[in-house]
């Protein structure tokens, strides 16, 4: 893998993470001062981000490049990041970064989002009103639901409603802090 991917690729990730960031602080603000609502009176919206995922060509090695000169702690899945929830700090929640082989047709392009939702009932209810395309199916896992969309320009990005309770669980030996 040359230099240049992997600046190219750190880059990237730099930037996501500062989006993923400002977007938490910036979503539980607006999620709570809407129209004065409360965080259960809004259903049906994104709350953050739940993932980053994007191709390599040698994930494995690319892994241990973030673990190595990075102090990512990653497994096989990637590793994940504890992140704030619009129900407060005593809340834990995580965010996952995946490095996933460049033949992989888990998704389309070289990154997608996964984005964390309250209520995938009510989201998909409002996505259909207003003409999104839903790619597929809801999945449905004891950590939470999952489904994909694509966005104005055909992007596909993944919806996640998380059972925290029973994520966290496997979160063990998983978190970079």
């Amino acid at each position: 893998m040359g230099t240049g991917l992997i600046k190219k690729t750190s880059l990237q990730l730099l930037m996501l993470g500062l989006v993923a960031f400002g977007s938490h602080w910036i979503t539980k603000m607006n999620y709570q001062n809407e129209n004065n609502m409360s965080n259960q009176d809004i259903k049906g919206r994104v709350t953050g981000i739940g993932g980053v995922f994007f191709k390599t060509a040698d994930p494995v090695k690319l892994k241990q490049w973030y673990a190595e000169n990075l102090g990512l702690q990653t497994n096989e899945y990637g590793t994940l990041f504890e992140i704030g929830t619009p129900e407060g700090n005593e809340h834990k929640a995580y965010m996952q970064w995946s490095a996933f082989s460049s033949k992989s047709n888990y998704f389309e392009g070289d990154l997608m989002i996964n984005y964390r939702v309250d209520d995938m009932d009510a989201l998909l209810e409002k996505l259909k009103a207003n003409g999104v395309e839903v790619v597929d199916t809801v999945e449905t896992y004891d950590y939470g639901k999952f489904v994909h969309v694509r966005d104005l320009e055909g992007n596909k990005i993944e919806l996640w409603e998380p059972v925290d309770k029973v994520f966290n669980q496997f979160t063990e030996g998983a978190v970079t802090k």
